[in-house]
Parts: structure tokens; C-alpha cells; sequence
């Protein structure tokens, strides 16, 4: 009998064991100077297969709070939310054509830095985002310029890790930003296809000074 039992609590420390080793854990975002925004609503509600189009959001980084739609065509906002599920970013760039803040005093754009969020500390040149930004990130199908991987099998996206996105914005300063969900609750892992989206949760550094020092550390 003792037997039994020895080899039964065994088989249950095993299992809880394997458990923990297969659960993802979740990234910690708080630091000392970064804004972390969780479940930001986007267009909630609203499917493809609907057949209406998204209602696109504009965020301000200065406040972290979505921007009135009226100033679509001014630089109170940096980031708009667009597209399927709200899901591509596009910088506020009134030089842009074929983003919402084309014709608007926007100065916006992206680059993308292979390296997690913590390790960047730098911002390029005013030159460089010129030359190489770019307007908006959304889904990488293997291009190399989205924040999310989307499985076509799953339908479910999923974050694209130590990619780092800094942004010029739409006043001319810089942040950096790191994405992290658009599933409501930001879980480490989605299995459901039906989980509430799109509900994003990211956090960035806005460098208020205008300089290009980004160190969250």
C-alpha cells in the first residue's frame, strides 16, 4: 500500500512539474520611466467576416490616451490603429499618402530594431528615420517589418519577440515601443480563436526632451 501511494504522489509531482515547465511566462513591463497601456479597446465587436470596416483609433503618446478623430489631420495624435482588427500601426506623417494623416502637419515614421526593448537606449538620427522609416507595422509575412505573426491555420497572431519599434512622432521626438498583445487580458499563450480582441496592451518610452536617449534602465 505504501508503495501505491509513493508511486501515485510521485505521478502527481511529475505532472504539476511538466505543467510549469509548458506555462509561458508573461513578460514583466513595468520599469522606472516606461508607460505600460493595458486592454486598449480598438473597434470591439466588429469581425471580417462582418463585412464592415474597421473604425481605425488615434493614440497620443504625450498622453497615452486615444486622440479626438476630428484632428485626424493635426499632430495631437503619433499612432493610428487601422485596419483588420485594428491590427497595423501607421505613424502620423502628413507627407504620407495613403495613411490618415496625409495632408496634416505629422512628421511621423517608424524604423525597426532587431533587439529587445530593455537593450535599446538610443534613438537614430532625424537623417536615418528620413531615409529608411517607414509609415506603418502590422502583420510580417515574412518581410521582416510587422509586430505580429498571424498563423493561417489558427487564425490567432502572436507577437513578434525582441523586435523593438522606435517612432518618430508626429511632433518630431522619439520613442520606442514594444507590443505585446491584442488579446483582452494579454495572454501568454491564445488557444481560442473566439478570444476578445482587439484589445492591446504594449508599452513605450516617449523622450520628452526631444533627444534621442531612450535608456529605460
Amino acid at each position: 500500500m505504501k508503495n501505491i501511494k509513493s508511486v501515485l504522489l510521485l505521478m502527481t509531482a511529475i505532472t504539476l512539474l511538466c505543467s510549469c515547465t509548458k506555462k509561458e511566462i508573461k513578460p514583466e513591463l513595468q520599469d522606472t520611466k516606461s508607460t505600460v497601456i493595458k486592454d486598449l479597446p480598438g473597434d470591439v465587436g466588429n469581425t471580417v467576416g462582418s463585412g464592415n470596416e474597421f473604425t481605425p483609433f488615434y493614440l497620443s503618446l504625450k498622453t497615452g490616451a486615444k486622440a479626438d478623430p476630428s484632428k485626424v489631420k493635426t499632430s495631437e495624435w503619433d499612432i493610428a490603429f487601422t485596419k483588420e482588427y485594428n491590427s497595423l500601426l501607421v505613424a502620423n506623417n502628413g507627407s504620407t499618402p495613403g495613411t490618415p494623416g496625409y495632408g496634416g502637419t505629422g512628421t511621423g515614421s517608424f524604423l525597426i530594431v532587431e533587439k529587445p526593448y530593455d537593450q535599446v537606449t538610443l534613438a537614430p538620427s532625424a537623417a536615418e528615420f528620413s531615409a529608411s522609416g517607414i509609415s506603418g507595422i502590422g502583420w510580417d509575412s515574412g518581410n521582416g517589418i510587422g509586430w505580429f505573426f498571424y498563423d493561417l491555420k489558427t487564425h490567432i497572431a502572436v507577437p513578434v519577440k525582441n523586435r523593438t519599434f522606435l517612432l518618430r512622432t508626429a511632433e518630431g521626438k522619439y520613442a520606442k515601443i514594444e507590443m505585446v498583445s491584442m488579446y483582452k487580458g494579454a495572454p501568454a499563450t491564445v488557444s481560442d480563436l473566439n478570444w476578445p480582441a482587439p484589445y492591446f496592451t504594449f508599452r513605450y518610452y516617449l523622450q520628452e526632451d526631444g533627444s534621442g536617449n531612450l535608456n529605460t534602465q
